[in-house]
């Protein structure tokens, strides 16, 4: 089988290397027709006009009819504006639609750029709503999100398919060996999605538990008074981070309470599972989707600074937990979301999207 990985997407993002990755490596030819947007911007959230006026460019770029010996083509994230261009180019063979977000989720309810109801926010839902239905098949990253995706797009919930995020194997690999003294490792864009302000509020609760923050974006200023025990590191080198996360005595997920954040399982929590890095992440639809507390993960109610403080002193007391946590989450990675099992995953969505 030969699939056409197409559009705008940002070629390093790890939901686009890693379905690439996990395709090849069950056998399935990939070919690439991209035009990039995208690749060097650390806060799309800031995205403005020339941003637009890239992305109107590429848009025609793709227009161009690309190589034609392929059996299904695959819109890679973000491609919601790729849709017109990838029908045209698919012909009658299907598209499949790896979105991993809602634009009117992400911008309006979650990030609050743009207010509920507001011109921007009913283009953004028609601009989701068109994309998702252009698609002969939508991939979503776990079973709460195909849900709403299909709810977005008005779709037969039987056209959305459920692919998790995984992991690039060729860095993130087991070998967890955590440096002395327990530290806590939160790895992320600053966005309203990873809850931030709970993390903190947490770190001042536990203030004899040290926590590495490594990220850099929308909510920053809130860095600006943080405790004594939180280092703040603006940005570490994508190929760096495995070793961050087998260096550190646990791996902190997300924290947010917004829709947006009970339905989705963020890449660093796959990053940590597949290190073998304890993790402690909000309890969540998604996350129960993967997730079993105090057997893979140590899960704490969404929004409860209260709670998270509680678990990392527990963690940070506790080795027999943490030992248990580092086995039972990689144990949860290898039989649901390592690459041999999402690339069989992945292929059998893709035939049978063909077969149809």
């Amino acid at each position: 089988m030969r699939a056409l990985y197409f559009g705008t997407y940002e070629r390093d993002y790890p939901r686009n290397a890693q379905v690439i990755s996990c395709l090849r490596g069950a056998g399935v030819e990939v070919l690439e027709h991209h035009v990039g947007v995208w690749e060097g911007r650390r806060d799309s959230f800031r995205a403005g006009l020339g941003t637009a006026a890239r992305l109107a460019a590429a848009e025609l770029r793709l227009l161009r009819r690309p190589h034609d010996l392929f059996d299904v083509l695959v819109v890679g994230y973000p491609g919601h504006f790729d849709l017109p261009a990838a029908r045209r180019a698919a012909g009658k063979r299907p598209v499949v639609f790896n979105p991993l977000v809602s634009l009117a989720d992400t911008f309006v309810a979650d990030r609050g750029r743009f207010q509920p109801g507001s011109l921007a926010a009913r283009a953004l839902t028609a601009i989701d709503g068109k994309a998702l239905r252009a698609a002969s098949v939508v991939v979503a990253d776990t079973r709460a999100n195909a849900d709403h995706l299909a709810r977005a797009g008005a779709l037969d919930p039987e056209r959305v398919e459920v692919c998790f995020v995984g992991a690039e194997e060729r860095l993130f690999r087991p070998g967890w060996s955590p440096r002395e003294p327990f530290t806590c490792l939160f790895v992320g864009k600053l966005i309203p999605l990873h809850g931030l302000e709970t993390i903190l509020a947490a770190a001042r609760a536990a203030p004899e538990v040290p926590l590495r923050l490594v990220g850099s974006g929308q909510l920053e200023k809130a860095l600006a008074g943080r405790p004594p025990n939180v280092e703040w590191v603006r940005w570490v080198d994508y190929e760096r981070l495995p070793d961050e996360l087998r260096a550190a005595g646990c791996a902190l997920g997300i924290f947010g309470t917004s829709a947006k954040a009970q339905r989705v399982i963020p890449n660093k929590a796959f990053q940590a599972l597949a290190c073998g890095t304890p993790l402690v992440t909000a309890d969540t639809p998604a996350a129960r989707e993967l997730l079993v507390h105090e057997a893979s993960a140590l899960l704490v109610p969404p929004g409860d600074p209260g709670a998270l403080a509680a678990a990392l002193r527990r963690l940070a007391a506790d080795a027999d937990l943490r030992r248990r946590l580092s086995e039972g989450g990689r144990a949860a990675y290898e039989a649901h979301a390592s690459e041999a099992v999402l690339g069989l995953r992945w292929r059998e969505v893709l035939e049978r999207a063909v077969a149809a």
